[in-house]
């Protein structure tokens, strides 16, 4: 899944510019770590705090803001996103990028608007699943890794029956317990993060904003399930 565009997000943009090599190194680090060496055994109290983290994020139902995502190979675009629980995504790229994202809690599909070509993934088979599922229950085998700072609650999660050697990696602040970043580690170990800012959260969303355009996925698409 390394090529959805999706990933976390400080309030100001040339922050989380600056902070973004630190976050993104510290992610692919870890991601490695937890393949050489498999689930940590951490703190009981980082998962106790951890899980009051995850607890807050999954409280909020819907959130839109912006996006800047960083690509495997360093490439860096920029949108709008717009969630919504239980897994409901969308990503609007800025142009002239035609990239499309969404997902309306059964699929995900990656579109070229332009084109008119789609790639179709059931949600449940991505890391994705995770992030948009109504709870998050850290006590479940999917915690790959907890790690507290102080300036940042780094939770890896992952399924290794659902999604193999992929993991999805959140990325909070401690003291708000708000959504940064997330980064997305793919079986080849590449890295796909994405940092939102300008947040707003408990806002209504037409339906139609996670609409997926089955139509054009049948005729222009390609099924990877």
């Amino acid at each position: 899944m390394s090529d959805i565009k999706a990933d976390l997000s400080p309030t100001h943009l040339s922050r989380s510019v600056l902070t973004r090599r630190r976050l993104i190194a510290g992610a692919a680090g870890l991601g490695t770590a937890v393949w050489l060496f498999g689930p940590s055994a951490f703190a009981a109290a980082d998962e106790n705090a951890a899980q009051k983290v995850a607890d807050h994020f999954s409280s909020v139902k819907t959130m839109t803001g912006e996006f800047v995502q960083f690509g495997p190979r360093g490439e860096q675009t920029a949108g709008k996103f717009f969630i919504e629980r239980p897994g409901k995504l969308r990503f609007n790229y800025e142009a002239p990028s035609p990239m499309r994202v969404i997902s309306d809690g059964r699929n995900v599909v990656i579109g070229n608007v332009k084109l008119k070509t789609w790639d179709i993934y059931p949600l449940s088979k991505t890391p994705l699943s995770l992030l948009l599922s109504d709870k998050i229950d850290l006590g479940h085998q999917m915690v790959r890794d907890v790690k507290q700072e102080a300036d940042l609650t780094t939770i890896v999660l992952g399924d290794k029956s659902i999604f193999g050697d992929s993991t999805i990696t959140l990325m909070f602040d401690p003291k708000t317990y708000d959504l940064r970043q997330w980064t997305i580690t793919d079986a080849q170990a590449k890295d796909t993060s994405v940092m939102i800012f300008n947040v707003q959260n408990g806002l209504a969303f037409d339906p139609k904003v996670f609409e997926v355009p089955y139509e054009d996925v049948r005729n222009r698409g390609v099924n990877k399930d």
